[in-house]
């Protein structure tokens, strides 16, 4: 079976995604061109960044999946929403409490969906 390691997010404009992209995933970009923009965490995942119109076939509009990013508690998920406020993403809900954990959805400049959110305990 293959390894998922790779995600590619079409965007409109690589660069300017990455200076958000830089504070959320905490890192600086691998690559870093003007159609395409690559981040290898630190647990060897990456995040690609195209321009959506260099992509074929040309991709369908974002919305229907997020990206995920478990952290470890209430004040985590609290501290990264009033962080990711002031770089302007939109909020799509605010922080609330649902039956898997603490949690809160925003989108970037892309429409793509962005949930960080602490598991309930087990």
């Amino acid at each position: 079976m293959s390894t998922l390691d790779y995600i590619l997010l079409a965007v409109k404009d690589p660069r300017e995604s990455a200076k958000v992209y830089d504070r959320i995933l905490g890192v600086s970009p691998v690559e870093n061109s003007e159609t395409f923009v690559l981040y290898v965490l630190a647990n060897g995942f990456k995040v690609g960044l195209w321009q959506a119109t260099e992509m074929e076939p040309a991709p369908k509009p974002a919305g229907g999946s997020e990206l995920s990013f478990s952290l470890a508690d209430k004040a985590s998920v609290t501290k990264t929403y009033d962080d990711w406020k002031t770089l302007g993403l939109k909020i799509e809900q605010t922080p609330t409490e649902m039956d898997f954990g603490f949690t809160f959805v925003a989108s970037d400049a892309d429409g793509h969906r962005l949930r960080p959110f602490a598991p309930n305990p087990r």
